[in-house]
């Protein structure tokens, strides 16, 4: 494990005093919200870097101490040093996670779409089952879930279902689902007990509050259509749905509440997300070397993940991790244990490209 120098420790500290300072002093409101929220951020790494120099500091008058005259005294300080050098190693490793370079939209919230693919019903009634895994497990994190569209399916699921899932680091844990989720089992029509396979595809879109797309009137197309209903009282009879086009990508966005002016402003904010999303990807595109270090490219065409039923397992093919609790991460409670060795694997990947003797 590389040693961080003292340098780059220094260097965290003056800036969070920095960003301190500036609280102080500045009077303009977006400053402070910004300053604000940097010094949230740096406090916790500021505190660790603040640690690991004491325990360097404390670890070298230690060791000076082992030389002197006075034997008991040389002795309770080889015990000093004995005791940190077995603690400096995990305060090291637990600098350098914080060290990382993080994901601007990794607090971010989301734009959460799954739609069914190859298998018919049998994909629609997964892609209901995969919406319900990330609904179940919003609800453990805390965080809103605000349906924005649904195409059900004919015999139950969703040909196409979205939403808006709102919270503090939504981004940041789900982004690894983004691609497509195979299912093997047998399906309730089949008649033979014959295993089929299926699919659907996920996408994880950054929505972070501050999101500015400039978008020209004369470069987007809307409509208004009727909001589609699976029947009864509250199939929608005007025409309120909205849908926008983009011209200039192709980007469309929709929103079918009862409120036709609402609905406009959430296709356009939906169709904003969009368009940050087409740009970061190309900004991603440029950076494709980077990304070979991280846990797969995020590509929802990527084939990620397996479910089998017959046999109750999980594999993420990115990581070879296989779990036989299906039927509790298919229900939300333990997809957290994928989402942290998927967050794991990340981080050792990302470690292991770090090099901090070249700070010095």
């Amino acid at each position: 494990m590389a040693t961080i120098p003292q340098s780059r420790l220094e260097q965290v500290i003056e800036r969070f005093d920095e960003v301190e300072a500036r609280m102080g002093a500045t009077t303009d409101s977006s400053e402070i919200v910004a300053l604000s929220r940097e010094h949230a951020e740096l406090k916790p790494v500021v505190e660790a870097a603040r640690d690991l120099i004491a325990m360097r500091e404390g670890l070298a008058e230690a060791e000076a101490m082992t030389k002197g005259d006075d034997a008991e005294m040389a002795e309770l300080a080889q015990e000093e040093v004995n005791d940190l050098k077995a603690r400096i190693p995990d305060a090291e490793s637990d600098m350098q996670l914080l060290l990382l370079p993080k994901d601007a939209d990794d607090k971010a919230s989301i734009v959460l779409e799954v739609r069914a693919g190859t298998g018919g019903d049998e994909a629609a009634l997964f892609a209901g089952d995969l919406f319900r895994m990330y609904s179940r497990y919003a609800q453990v994190q805390g965080w809103k879930i605000d349906l924005q569209s649904a195409s059900e399916g004919d015999v139950g699921g969703y040909k196409e279902i979205i939403a808006n899932v709102e919270g503090d680091g939504v981004y940041g844990r789900l982004k690894w689902e983004s691609g497509v989720h195979r299912v093997q089992r047998v399906p309730a029509t089949e008649t033979q007990g014959r295993v089929h396979t299926s699919a659907a595809s996920v996408a994880v879109l950054p929505a972070p509050e501050d999101v500015e797309i400039d978008i020209r009137p004369e470069d987007i197309r809307i409509d208004t259509m009727r909001a589609s209903g699976s029947g009864g009282q509250h199939v929608n009879t005007t025409d309120s749905a909205v849908r926008i086009t983009h011209l200039p990508t192709g980007i469309v966005a929709t929103s079918s509440e009862k409120s036709q002016h609402v609905n406009r402003d959430k296709a356009m904010q939906q169709l904003k997300i969009r368009i940050y999303e087409k740009e970061k990807q190309e900004r991603d595109a440029e950076r494709a070397e980077a990304r070979a270090s991280q846990v797969g490219s995020g590509d929802r065409s990527e084939k990620i993940r397996t479910y089998n039923y017959p046999e109750n397992r999980v594999t993420d093919h990115r990581i070879g991790l296989t779990l036989h609790a299906l039927d509790k991460i298919i229900a939300g409670d333990k997809l957290e244990d994928v989402v942290k060795a998927l967050m794991t694997e990340d981080q050792a990947r990302r470690l292991a490209d770090l090099d901090f003797e070249d700070d010095d």
